[in-house]
């Protein structure tokens, strides 16, 4: 029998202190997240309903390596022999959609009578106790594998397919091939474009301010403030506009069915409906896209949410973006027909992953449950949450409302993607490329100093419109890139192979006496 899904429980926990003493574990602050999720059900019997949890799923932390993090949650709230489904998910921003919608669909479909989905970080914690030599922490559950260092997403083995042999693909890298491309698209100067994101966190920060759960709640970077360049602001992206994942938070929803709600004397002033959810994914290889200024995972995970759940975009009154860089919610932006800044419908609900705070892969499960209490207050009817995972590889879309689904509609019980978009057609790779040149989109990586290290260019032969990726070939071609001056993408110049280093291209705009 089909089931009508609702959120009936949300609740966020924040660590605020750094003190070792007080460092608490991502699993306890999923557990006090639970916990009050369960509370602010207001059913008539907090405990009947935390009995009858037969489905846990956790969004993967970065923070600790724990060897059954669900099975681990369900003993502490004492339903261990009663859940049916744990799944801990894999690395990914967009994960907390996934998990959710999947959630969702199990209880419409009467397999899950209620369900926990939750994430959670603590790596503010975690820092503290590597700086105090306190690894593992003292009390924290023993990890699976050992724990001699602080995760960063920077820090990862880039291997030796064509981005690694080019020390391009961490997230700093990539997204801002996006920026300047998507910059370059639309005949933006840099100057412009940075003026332009600024104020987009600007506008972010003054949200984050605001917010009770906010990492920075309480502080306010103004545009100058997150504009300026300089040894606590660096590049690429100045700091200020880079995801802070150097926190202590967790979130939890409660779901179940509508059914099982009123059973449990849940009022229905709390229920929140799912209305629809899409996700997919684009090559998780960035050179294998079709260009650099748009996102098809984003363009069709919006549509096809949107479509499912019978919303049109002039209906949806709350949007959460994330916004691990600018670069994506601009893009989803203008996708939604929005602006970028200073528009009537703001592009964040928490304040974004500087200010509010990273989270994580988690980040998106808090702007859930922030949707949730935004709607149950009124105000709005409906809602968009958009998760973005990898390198702007994969993404979610949740769609919420206040109401039920037209007609009493059965929740969609397939996701309307497939898991990998395969229709799309995007340039033939060169691997030993080698003549004349054009830039199809570039991007400088800096040293602490604030000093030019690296050039990363993805550019196309004259010859026959192949890509390939480069690093800057000569030291007048880094400082061109670097300077900010002129424009770069479109611009010509010549590629060769590194004679030192099988596969690598480098490039300049001056020809060299090779060539």
């Amino acid at each position: 029998m089909a089931e009508m899904p609702v959120i009936i429980g949300v609740g966020d926990v924040k660590n605020r202190s750094t003190a070792v003493g007080d460092a608490k574990e991502p699993a306890t602050l999923m557990l006090e997240a639970i916990q009050t999720a369960i509370k602010d059900a207001s059913s008539s019997s907090s405990s009947e309903l935390q009995s009858t949890i037969d489905s846990i799923d956790v969004v993967k932390t970065w923070t600790w390596p724990y060897p059954d993090l669900p099975g681990l949650l369900a003993n502490r709230l004492g339903v261990d022999q009663s859940v049916k489904w744990k799944r801990y998910s894999e690395h990914g921003g967009d994960k907390p959609g996934k998990i959710f919608d999947e959630a969702v669909k199990r209880i419409a479909r009467g397999e899950t009578k209620v369900a926990i989905v939750t994430g959670g970080e603590a790596l503010a914690s975690l820092t503290a106790c590597a700086a105090a030599k306190k690894l593992p922490p003292p009390g924290w559950t023993p990890p699976s594998e050992a724990v001699d260092s602080v995760f960063t997403p920077t820090g990862r083995d880039l291997g030796n397919n064509l981005g690694g042999i080019h020390q391009i693909g961490a997230p700093i890298h990539v997204y801002p091939l996006y920026e300047n491309a998507f910059r370059a698209q639309r005949g933006q100067s840099l100057q412009a474009n940075h003026e332009e994101s600024a104020k987009l966190y600007a506008e972010f920060s003054k949200v984050a301010s605001k917010n009770h759960y906010a990492w920075s709640q309480g502080r306010y970077d103004d545009e100058s403030v997150i504009g300026t360049i300089g040894p606590k602001n660096r590049m690429i992206y100045p700091l200020l506009m880079n995801a802070f994942n150097t926190v202590n938070l967790a979130s939890a929803l409660v779901l179940t069915s509508a059914t099982t709600a009123k059973a449990l004397n849940v009022p229905s002033s709390k229920w929140i409906y799912p209305l629809g959810a899409a996700g997919t994914q684009d090559s998780s290889e960035f050179w294998l896209r079709p260009n650099f200024y748009s996102s098809p995972s984003i363009a069709r995970s919006i549509d096809a949410a949107l479509s499912v759940s019978d919303t049109t975009r002039s209906e949806l009154d709350l949007i959460d973006i994330y916004s691990c860089f600018p670069i994506v919610p601009k893009i989803a932006a203008r996708h939604l027909g929005l602006p970028i800044t200073g528009g009537e419908k703001p592009l964040t609900l928490l304040g974004g992953l500087t200010s509010f705070g990273g989270a994580g892969n988690n980040y998106s499960m808090h702007a859930l449950a922030e949707m949730t209490r935004q709607l149950r207050a009124g105000k709005g009817e409906k809602g968009l949450v958009l998760c973005n995972g990898g390198v702007l590889s994969y993404h979610y879309a949740i769609v919420l409302g206040n109401q039920p689904r037209k007609q009493g509609a059965m929740y969609p019980l397939e996701n309307p993607l497939p898991e990998i978009l395969d229709d799309l057609e995007a340039p033939e790779i060169a691997t030993h490329a080698q003549g004349e040149a054009v830039v199809e989109t570039y991007t400088v990586e800096f040293r602490r100093d604030g000093c030019p290290l690296r050039g990363h260019i993805v550019g196309r032969l004259k010859s026959d419109e192949k890509r390939f990726l480069a690093n800057h070939g000569d030291e007048e071609t880094l400082r061109q890139m670097a300077g900010g001056t002129g424009e770069i993408v479109g611009k010509s110049g010549w590629v060769w192979q590194d004679e030192k280093k099988k596969g690598r291209g480098l490039f300049a705009f001056d020809k060299p006496a090779r060539l």
